[in-house]
C-alpha cells in the first residue's frame, strides 16, 4: 500500500468529517416496526382496551334510558328504568347482526354492529339505523328484520319497494314519517305502509323540505313537527337561479358529472325559503305570510345543525295552535323573532336583535324558547360579551329580566319546566378556578335568581336529559381520568344509581401515554390558551423533538377536540411516538370563551389563530428545552387545511413543513353562508381590490420557502376540490416546489382506505422532511379483521 503525504491525509479526513457529519443529518432509519408500534395509539386499537365505557346515551321515554357498555371489546346494549336505577341487556347482539345481515344483504360482526341509533317502536319491536337506512327487527325467536321503519305485515311492507326508501323524518307519536320526492313532500303511515303527498306543485329547483346547503346537501326532509304530530312546519326553496357546483367522478369511460345548487360570498342569488304549514291529516297547506328568508340558522351554517332533519329555529307552542320562527339577516348582523299562527299563517314580528360581527343563539344547540302559555319568550344574547338568557314580554317584546348574568356562558338549554318556571342549562366558564372548557349542568328559574350547579365534580359534565326533565345522565371525565356514568336527580343533581365506572387498567398496562394539558398566552401576552401536549412514549428529557402542530382554526370550534377522556385523539398520540411533540392549541377567534375571543378576528379569516399558535410554540420552546424551535410542522384538515398553508405563507421562516388537506383556501369559492358570516359581505372597491383579499392564500403563496403536501378529495362536495387548485396555479406561477395527492373520487372525508393511505403519507412526510429520519417503504397499516370484512361490502 502507498503511503499518502499530509496533504492526502488532511483531505481524507476532512471527507471522512464530512461523510458523518452527513450521516448524522440524515438520522433515523425507521421500520414497519416503529410504525406499526406507533399505530397502536389509533382509537381502532385503544378502544378496545377500556373497559365499561358507556356510550350512545338516549332516553326511550320518560323514565327508560337507552346506553351501550363496552367491556373486553364487546358492547352490550342496555336499557335502565331511571326510577329504580336497574337496567339489564336490552337485546341480543349476535341475533340481531344474524338478522341484520339477512335484511341488508351485507356482513355484520355482533361485536361491531353497525347501528348508529336505536330504539323500541310501539309494538315492541327495535328500530336500528344501520346501512344508511332503517330497519325493524323483532325479538321473538321466528322474527325478522324488514328495512324501514315499524312497517307492521307482509302487505304493507310490499307497498313499500326498495326504489322508494327516502329518508324520512319520525313523527312525535312515532306513528308516520315524512320524506321528499321528486320535490314535493310525502307523509307514510308506519302502520299500513300507505304513502300520500302533501305538496304537488314543488318543481325541480323549487321544492319542498329539500336539504340542501351547498355545502351540504341529501336527500332527506327538513322539517318541524307539531307536538300532537298532526301538523309539520317547513317550507319551499327557491334555488332556480342559484349557480351550481360540480364534482367529476373519473371511471373507464366517460366521467360522471355531478352537479347541484351552491351559492358562493357576492352571488346576486342566493337559497330562499317560503315557510309553510301543513295539515297531515287534510294534506292542507298554509302560506306563513312573509317575504321569502333566507335559509339561514341563528346557529350554525344549515338551519338543521344536528342533522336530524329538525328546523332549528321554528318551536310549537304546546297546544299546536301556533309557533314562533327566527329569521336572520344574510350578514349574521340581525334577527328577529315571529309568531306565527298555525290556522292561517298570520305574522306578527315581536322583536329584533342587532350585533356588529355575527350572532350565535347558543353553542351547539339554539337557546331561543317560546313560552305563549306566560306570553314570554327566552332570548340568548351576547351583549355582555358573555352569553346568557333573558326573558321578554310577547306582547311588547320588552326586555323584563336577564335569566343568567356574569361570566361564563349558557351554551345549551336542555329543558324548560313552564309549569314551575324552571329551567336546565349546559354552561362554561361559570366556575372560578375550573378549567373554561368543562362543560357543567345548571337549574335557574325563570324569574331570576342564582343559578343551582348540579354537578359539581371538576370535570366535563356530557349531559342526556331525559325528555319529561325529571332525570338526567351525566358522563363526567378529564383527558387524562376515565368516565363516570351516573343517573342523577334533575330537582338537586343527587345521584340515584351509577351506571358504570369506566377502567382504562387494561389500556394503561398497554403502555398509554395521557395527554398532557397546558396553557400559554395569546398574542395579546394576557390572555390564557389552553392546548394538549402529546409526547413519545419513551420521550427522553435530554433529547430535541421536532415540535407538530394539529390546527383546526374555528370559527365554529377548535384543535383540541374536546375536554372529555379520549383513549385516542385523532393520531396526535400516534405521530408522537414516531418522534415529535405534537399539540393542539385553541387559539383567539375559537368559541366557548368570551364573545370578544371568539370575533378577535372576524374580518380577517386569514389570522387562522397563527399568532397564538407561533406565540404559544415559542413559549412551550422556553419552557420546554426538548421541544427544538428550528423544526416546526403543521397540518389540519378542511379549515384546518387552510391554516396550515396559510401558516406556511405567512410565516415562512418559522413553519418549516405543513400538510394541508381539503382546505378552503379563498373563502369567495367556498359556501356563502361560512364566509359572510365569519368575514362579511363581499365588498368589492373600485381598485379591483375586495375585503375578502386578506383571506386569499393563492395571493400570498410565493412567500412558500419550507415543504408544503397539498391533498384533496377529487369529489370533495363540501369543500371544492378547485380550492386547491387555487393554490397549486399560484404556486406554479410562483415557481415554487410543493408536493400534491389527489385522492380520487373521495368526498372531503377521504373514506377508509383514503384516509389510512393519506396517514401513512403523512406520517413519511413529517418523518422524512422534519425530523430528517427515513420512513419505510410503503407502511400498511393492519386493520381489525371485522373492519375489513365490513370495507370489502
Amino acid at each position: 500500500m502507498h503511503s499518502l503525504n499530509r496533504t492526502s491525509r488532511t483531505l481524507l479526513g476532512l471527507g471522512l468529517a464530512l461523510a458523518c457529519t452527513a450521516a448524522a443529518a440524515q438520522g433515523r432509519t425507521l421500520n414497519a416496526k416503529d410504525y406499526a408500534q406507533a399505530a397502536q395509539a389509533l382509537s381502532i386499537h385503544t378502544n378496545p382496551l377500556i373497559d365499561h365505557d358507556v356510550s350512545g346515551v338516549h332516553w326511550q321515554n320518560d323514565h327508560v334510558v337507552l346506553y351501550r357498555e363496552q367491556t373486553g371489546g364487546k358492547t352490550a346494549y342496555m336499557r335502565m328504568d331511571a326510577a329504580t336505577g336497574k337496567a339489564r341487556v336490552a337485546f341480543d347482539p349476535a341475533q340481531l347482526a344474524t338478522r341484520l345481515a339477512a335484511a341488508s344483504g351485507k356482513p355484520v360482526d355482533a361485536g361491531h354492529l353497525p347501528v348508529r341509533d336505536w330504539s323500541f317502536g310501539q309494538d315492541g319491536r327495535l328500530q336500528v339505523s344501520a346501512f344508511g337506512g332503517w330497519y325493524t327487527c323483532g325479538l321473538g325467536a321466528r322474527d325478522v328484520c324488514v328495512k324501514g321503519r315499524a312497517v307492521r305485515t307482509e302487505a304493507s311492507r310490499k307497498k313499500m319497494s326498495d326504489t322508494r326508501d327516502e329518508p324520512g323524518v319520525l313523527s312525535p307519536d312515532g306513528t308516520k314519517e315524512v320524506f321528499v320526492r321528486r320535490w314535493n313532500l310525502w307523509v307514510r303511515d308506519l302502520k299500513t305502509g300507505d304513502e300520500f303527498p302533501l305538496t304537488t306543485d314543488g318543481v325541480k329547483n323549487f321544492g319542498y323540505a329539500t336539504d340542501n346547503a351547498g355545502w351540504l346537501h341529501s336527500n332527506g326532509a327538513i322539517v318541524r313537527w307539531s307536538p300532537d304530530s298532526t301538523h309539520v312546519v317547513t317550507y319551499q326553496q327557491d334555488q332556480r337561479k342559484v349557480g351550481d357546483m360540480y364534482t367529476l367522478r373519473t371511471q373507464v369511460g366517460h366521467p360522471k358529472l355531478n352537479a347541484w345548487k351552491y351559492p358562493l360570498p357576492g352571488d346576486k342569488h342566493v337559497f330562499m325559503i317560503e315557510p309553510v304549514v301543513i295539515d297531515v291529516d287534510t294534506h292542507k297547506m298554509v302560506r306563513v305570510k312573509m317575504k321569502p328568508q333566507q335559509r339561514l340558522s341563528s346557529l350554525c351554517d344549515d338551519i338543521d345543525c344536528n342533522r336530524d332533519g329538525s328546523w332549528d329555529d321554528v318551536k310549537w307552542a304546546p297546544d299546536g295552535k301556533s309557533f314562533a320562527i327566527v329569521t336572520t339577516s344574510r350578514d349574521r348582523h340581525h334577527e328577529w323573532y315571529h309568531v306565527v299562527n298555525a290556522a292561517n299563517g298570520d305574522v306578527r314580528t315581536v322583536f329584533e336583535d342587532s350585533v356588529k360581527t355575527f350572532y350565535e343563539s347558543g353553542h351547539g344547540m339554539v337557546n331561543w324558547q317560546y313560552l305563549p302559555a306566560s306570553d314570554q319568550a327566552i332570548w340568548f344574547s351576547e351583549r355582555t360579551n358573555w352569553g346568557n338568557l333573558y326573558l321578554r314580554d310577547l306582547k311588547t317584546g320588552k326586555e323584563l329580566h336577564a335569566i343568567t348574568t356574569g361570566e361564563g356562558n349558557v351554551t345549551q338549554v336542555r329543558h324548560v319546566d313552564r309549569k314551575n318556571r324552571e329551567l336546565w342549562f349546559v354552561g362554561v366558564g361559570r366556575t372560578s378556578g375550573v378549567n373554561p372548557y368543562y362543560r357543567q349542568f345548571w337549574k335557574v328559574s325563570l324569574d331570576g335568581g342564582k343559578p343551582v350547579l348540579l354537578t359539581p365534580e371538576d370535570a366535563d359534565h356530557d349531559i342526556t336529559m331525559s325528555k319529561d326533565g325529571t332525570y338526567f345522565v351525566d358522563r363526567y371525565s378529564t383527558p387524562t381520568t376515565p368516565p363516570v356514568t351516573v343517573l342523577r336527580s334533575s330537582a338537586d343533581g343527587h345521584v340515584i344509581a351509577t351506571i358504570a365506572k369506566t377502567d382504562i387498567s387494561r389500556l394503561k398496562a398497554a403502555g398509554w401515554v395521557p395527554p398532557v394539558p397546558f396553557t400559554v398566552k395569546a398574542r395579546d401576552g394576557k390572555t390564557t390558551l389552553y392546548g394538549m401536549m402529546f409526547k413519545p412514549a419513551n420521550f427522553d428529557p435530554h433529547k430535541k423533538y421536532p415540535i407538530v402542530d394539529y390546527i383546526y382554526p374555528g370559527p365554529q370550534t377548535g384543535s383540541v377536540r374536546g375536554r372529555n377522556f379520549l383513549a385516542s385523539r385523532g393520531d396526535n398520540q400516534a405521530l408522537a411516538d414516531l418522534g415529535f411533540v405534537v399539540i393542539a392549541l385553541d387559539g383567539m377567534g375559537t368559541p366557548w370563551r368570551s364573545k370578544s375571543f371568539h370575533t378577535t378576528w372576524y374580518g380577517d379569516m386569514g389570522d387562522n389563530t397563527l399568532p397564538d399558535q407561533v406565540a404559544g410554540i415559542k413559549e412551550l420552546a422556553k419552557r420546554y428545552p426538548w421541544i427544538d424551535l428550528s423544526r416546526v410542522g403543521i397540518w389540519g384538515h378542511s379549515g384546518g387545511g387552510n391554516a396550515t398553508a396559510d401558516a406556511l405563507f405567512r410565516y415562512p421562516d418559522f413553519f418549516k413543513v405543513g400538510w394541508a388537506e381539503s382546505g378552503n383556501h379563498d373563502n369567495r369559492n367556498y359556501e356563502n353562508d361560512w364566509g359572510e358570516k365569519y368575514q362579511g359581505l363581499l365588498v368589492k372597491h373600485k381598485d379591483g381590490s375586495t375585503n375578502y383579499d386578506n383571506q386569499a392564500n393563492q395571493d400570498i403563496a410565493k412567500n412558500l420557502k419550507g415543504h408544503l403536501m397539498l391533498v384533496h378529495g377529487s369529489i370533495d362536495d363540501n369543500v371544492p376540490t378547485g380550492e386547491t387548485l387555487l393554490v397549486v396555479d399560484a404556486l406554479i406561477k410562483a415557481n415554487k416546489n410543493f408536493d400534491m395527492l389527489i385522492i380520487p373520487n373521495v368526498h372531503h372525508g377521504y373514506g377508509l382506505t383514503g384516509t389510512m393511505y393519506a396517514m401513512r403519507r403523512r406520517w413519511d412526510y413529517f418523518v422524512k422532511h422534519l425530523a430528517g429520519d427515513t420512513p419505510p417503504p410503503a407502511f400498511h397499516f393492519e386493520l381489525p379483521e371485522w373492519m375489513k370484512k365490513m370495507h370489502r361490502h
